[in-house]
Order: structure tokens, then C-alpha cells, then sequence
């Protein structure tokens, strides 16, 4: 492994060539990202089971960064990447109940990259919004093919979706395709930079697999039957293999097409790993997973849930040789890091917590870009409780790491974090505690809802799902387990009515393609501060309610009731505007 000083060296004999290469020939960026993927889930990272030879391969032609942190899981690592925020501050900090989407005022790396004449896309998982304006083509993406929700078959995703010849969205339009899942994404990738060759794109690609459930075709996961033998590890591997060989294809494409030299290919995942360890105790003498020796997983903030890999290659810009650079880094880092690299300002209306480390690249005598690091699980493990500060918490700093303001760890020597030393460090614990609190000070205040149109043109209907009702903690219903069950909650959504007027609003326990009847004797609809109750009919599917709501902020709650049994909600509701309200 070459140490820094030779990555220094060839970088700064590069810096020329890389300004050059920015101001005149605009270099294509492509970010793939992996779902639930941890830094063990990779052979070169040294698991001695899986088989990655195509993400090896990238590995050894690539900058690693090898201190590279997200967030602990999913939709606040997705917003910190779009933004270049922290995700508390850009809203979109949890993976449901209504705090999955971005602040209206929020500036996304689409929209930067659209502004500068980069044609941009966007495949695969969104989960920052389903519904307008949130929508990755209402966020600086002008061509997008995505799966809505946080995994393929769930709530709002389309119904009977299940990774096969499934129904995705393609810029607004409902399509079905045949295949598997990451086969399509990585096959409609190459379709848009053949599109777009002849000008600069932006690509975001973030797969859905290895996210659970576990599926793959056999030819993928039966290498690992006899190896993996905890719970689905087999599949899991196999969605791995299944992306390295569709990654290996695509970085063929990009040769072929003439591309690969001048695009930024960045490869990484969005938080530890789901499912390369097992959950409980195996026999000794078999394999028992990888994780680099580091303590945690997915939704822990121990090193194990939100360090990561990332490698960034482009050959025009002398990333191609496998060097390592070992400062803090972080995804809130990416955004401002690939637009120096591009040669794009920011506007100084965007004010983001990340820093470019590009010019730590060249001098290692400059200061460090980041200094300190915070990664939190806002509410907790299953969100058992509202967004509380040092909840779920790790500061990093050097070698250090501070666990809920209470826990400290020295990374030098103590790597898998099994000795709590707080007792030895009171002063650095009240620096690290100093650095949290400043923090929190600060993103708190943006910690509040996002509402969703109804009424907007760009989206009519919109039909909301549950997943979004604002619950104060735990998960509203976002799985048809949940769904199919007809657990008996409910919950508000938060809405912006777009125009004064009048308004069809449907209510429904499954989908419209489902087309099955209610479970239900009335209906009531709460909004603007009224309620309004119809029966159901038997046998019905849904329920329609026509009133007029003035145009502004407000709150949704739905409710079907039974005799003796506990109100449940509508989980699919559609929101259509008819007409504009008459002047009196």
C-alpha cells in the first residue's frame, strides 16, 4: 500500500492538468452508491469470502479515502450527499414519519451541476420524497428512473413490487420493466451517458441492493450457500457479486464510449453493513463475517455503522494509481470536493457544513479540511423516542470518539471499542462535548416538518402514504406486514394546499392497483381544522370526500372506524385539486 507522501507527490505534480482539465473539458461525475453495503462487504478490504474482482479492480485504480464517514443509516447520508449538510439541517434526518424530505430552501448537487450546463440524472433509490416538490426530478434532476419509498416493495413503492419485473417511475410516468432490479439501473446508466456523451452529465446511481429483503437469482447467492450460514448472508453476498459484475460492465461502457478517462467515478455506501455479520452467536470454526475489526453495524454509531468505503478514480485528473489518504472525511465532504474538481463555484446563498478536501490533496502542510466529525441516529435504534440531543451520538475527532456524551474511545489503540477510557480524559471529554453542543445549537432549529403539495400542477393527485404521517417517535406503518395486518394507527400528514379550492380526497387501506375492499364501517377526513365522516359501503375500495380547502399549511389525519375495534388510518390517500375556489 503506497503511503500519502507518494499520493501527494503524483497529485502535486498533477494539480496543472487537473485545473486544466476542469476549466476546459468539464469532467463528467458519476456517483454510485450501494444501500447497506459496510466497508467489510468488499474482498479488498480483506473479507476472505466475498468475490468483488470488479470493485477490487476500482479499488486499485482509485483515491482511496480511507477515513470516510457517513451517516449511521439511509435518508440522512442520502441528504448530507445531496446538499452537502448535515441532515438534521436539511430536514430529511429519519427514514419515515415525515422527516425523509429536504427543506424547501435546500439546494441539492443536481442543481448545481444543472445550473453549470451538466445534463444530470438520477437512478435508482431516492428516498428523500415521494411526492412534489421533493421528487429527485423536482430537485435538479432532469432524467430520473427510481423506486419510490426506502426499499423496493414497500408502502409507497408500486404495488407487488419484489426486485423482478417490477414497475418503477421514470420522470413522472410508471413503467414496467423485465429484469432485476440492479441489472435495470446499471443497464439504463449506460443507456444515459450514451445519451449524453457529447456534453457533460452528472449521474447519481444508487442501487437498492444489498438492502433487504434479501433477494437475488440463485446464480449469484449459491456460491455462498455452504460459506455464508447466517440468515439470508448467502443472498446478501450474492446481491454484492451482482453489483460488482454490473459495475465491471459499466466501467467497460464508459471505456468504450470514449468516457472513462474524464469522468469522476465515485464509489461508496451509505452506512454500515446490514447483514455481513450475523445477529447472533455461530459455532466456532466457520466463517463469521467481516467488518475490519470495528465494533457496530447499520443504525449503530460505533465505527462500524457509519464508516465506509470511498473510492474516487479519473484517470485526466491523476486518480488512478491506488493511493490512500487518511484525514477525516465525510459525506457532507463529497458535494463541495466534486465541484472543486469541476471547476463549479458554490453560490454564496449555499452555506455547507462539508469543506473540500481537493487542496489537502496537493499540500499536506495546509490545515486539515475537517477538523471534527458528528454522526447521530436521531430518536434512536427503532426511534423509540423524539429526536433528543446526545441520543445516539458520536463525535469524531482525530482518534477519537465520543459515544452519547458519555463513552470515549481511542481509535490508536483500542480500534474494535471495547474500553470506555472517559474516566481518564474529563478535558477532552468537555472539548468533544463543547463541539456537540455547538452543533446541535445549531441544526435543532431546522429539526421541524416538511410538508408535502397537494394542489401543485407538477403533481395532481398526490397520493400520500403512511410512512409520512408525523408520528412524535417510532415508525408509522411503511410495509405491507404493517399495511396488510391494518395495524390501528394513524397519524397527521403535513400538507401545503397550493391553491384555494375545491378538492377531491380519496381514502384507501391498499393501493389503487390492488383494488381490494375496505375493512371499514365509516370514514372521517380531518383538514384546515374540520371534520368530515361518511359511511362505507360494502365491498368498496375507497371512500371520496369533495370539499374546498383554503390554500396554506395544514395538517391531514384519516380515520376508519369499527364498532368495539380501534381507528386505523387511510395509509393511501390521493389528494386531487378539481377546480379553483370562486370569488364570492
Amino acid at each position: 500500500m503506497k503511503i500519502l507522501s507518494c499520493l501527494l507527490l503524483a497529485l502535486v505534480c498533477a494539480a496543472g492538468p487537473i485545473q486544466a482539465v476542469a476549466q476546459t473539458t468539464h469532467p463528467n461525475v458519476v456517483v454510485i452508491m450501494t444501500d447497506d453495503q459496510g466497508y467489510g462487504d468488499i474482498a479488498c478490504h480483506g473479507n476472505p469470502i466475498i468475490k468483488t474482482p470488479c470493485i477490487d479492480r476500482l479499488y486499485e485504480e482509485s483515491l482511496r479515502l480511507t477515513n470516510f464517514h457517513v451517516s449511521p443509516y439511509c435518508t440522512p447520508t442520502r441528504a448530507a450527499l445531496m446538499t452537502g449538510r448535515y441532515p438534521a439541517r436539511t430536514g430529511a434526518y429519519r427514514t419515515s414519519s415525515g422527516r425523509t424530505m429536504l427543506h424547501r430552501d435546500e439546494q441539492t448537487i443536481a442543481n448545481i451541476f444543472s445550473n453549470a450546463g451538466y445534463a444530470t440524472g438520477m437512478i435508482g433509490k431516492w428516498h428523500l420524497g415521494d411526492n412534489a416538490p421533493h421528487r429527485p426530478q423536482d430537485r435538479g434532476f432532469q432524467e430520473v428512473l427510481w423506486h419510490r419509498c426506502g426499499g423496493i416493495g414497500q408502502a409507497s413503492d408500486y404495488y407487488g413490487n419484489d426486485y423482478f419485473d417490477d414497475t418503477y417511475e421514470r420522470n413522472g410516468v410508471f413503467e414496467q420493466f423485465t429484469g432485476y432490479c440492479t441489472d435495470i439501473w446499471f443497464n439504463e446508466a449506460k443507456t444515459f451517458i450514451e445519451r449524453h456523451q457529447k456534453e457533460p452529465f452528472f449521474l447519481y446511481l444508487a442501487t437498492n441492493a444489498p438492502h433487504g429483503p434479501y433477494r437475488v437469482a440463485p446464480k449469484w447467492s449459491e456460491p455462498y450457500r455452504d460459506s455464508v450460514l447466517w440468515g439470508n448472508g448467502a443472498n446478501f453476498y450474492g446481491m454484492i457479486a451482482n453489483i460488482d459484475h454490473n459495475l465491471g460492465l459499466f466501467r467497460k461502457h464508459l471505456e468504450e464510449l470514449g468516457l472513462a478517462k474524464n469522468t469522476i467515478l465515485v464509489f461508496m455506501t451509505d452506512n454500515g453493513t446490514s447483514n455481513g455479520i450475523p445477529k447472533g452467536e455461530l459455532p466456532s470454526g466457520i466463517f463469521h463475517g467481516f467488518n475490519a475489526n470495528m465494533r457496530g453495524k447499520k443504525s449503530t454509531v460505533y465505527e462500524g455503522g457509519h464508516r465506509v468505503p470511498c473510492f474516487i478514480h479519473w484517470p485526466a485528473g491523476g486518480f488512478d494509481k491506488g493511493n490512500d489518504f487518511p484525514g477525516l472525511t465525510a459525506h457532507l465532504d463529497l458535494m463541495p470536493s466534486l465541484l472543486d474538481l469541476c471547476g463549479i463555484p458554490l453560490q454564496k446563498s449555499h452555506h455547507p457544513d462539508g469543506n473540500s478536501f481537493v487542496p489537502n490533496l496537493y499540500d499536506s502542510s495546509l490545515p486539515s479540511h475537517r477538523q471534527h466529525y458528528i454522526a447521530q441516529l436521531h430518536g434512536g435504534a427503532g426511534f423509540t423516542h423524539p429526536e433528543e440531543p446526545w441520543d445516539t451520538s458520536c463525535v469524531c475527532k482525530g482518534p477519537w470518539r465520543l459515544i452519547n456524551g458519555t463513552e470515549l474511545y481511542d481509535l490508536r489503540t483500542d480500534y474494535s471499542q471495547k474500553n470506555n477510557i472517559a474516566e481518564d480524559h474529563p478535558e477532552l471529554i468537555t472539548e468533544l462535548r463543547n463541539l456537540y453542543e455547538a452543533f446541535w445549537k445549531s441544526v435543532s432549529p431546522r429539526m421541524e416538518p416538511v410538508a408535502i403539495d397537494v394542489g401543485n400542477p407538477l403533481e395532481n393527485p398526490s397520493t400520500l402514504c403512511s410512512q409520512d404521517w408525523y408520528l412524535p417517535f417510532g415508525n408509522p406503518p411503511w410495509n405491507f406486514n404493517s399495511i396488510n395486518r391494518r395495524v390501528p394507527v394513524t397519524g397527521p400528514w403535513h400538507i401545503m394546499v397550493q391553491q384555494n379550492g375545491k378538492y377531491r380526497i380519496t381514502l384507501r387501506q391498499l393501493p389503487k392497483e390492488a383494488d381490494k375492499p375496505l375493512v371499514a364501517q365509516r370514514a372521517s377526513l380531518t383538514v384546515a381544522g374540520k371534520t368530515h365522516e361518511v359511511n362505507v359501503h360494502n365491498g368498496s375500495s375507497h371512500v371520496h370526500f369533495t370539499i374546498n380547502l383554503p390554500a396554506g399549511k395544514t395538517e391531514l389525519i384519516t380515520r376508519f372506524l369499527n364498532s368495539n375495534e380501534p381507528d386505523g388510518g387511510a395509509y393511501f390517500t390521493d389528494v386531487e385539486f378539481l377546480e379553483a375556489q370562486r370569488a364570492p
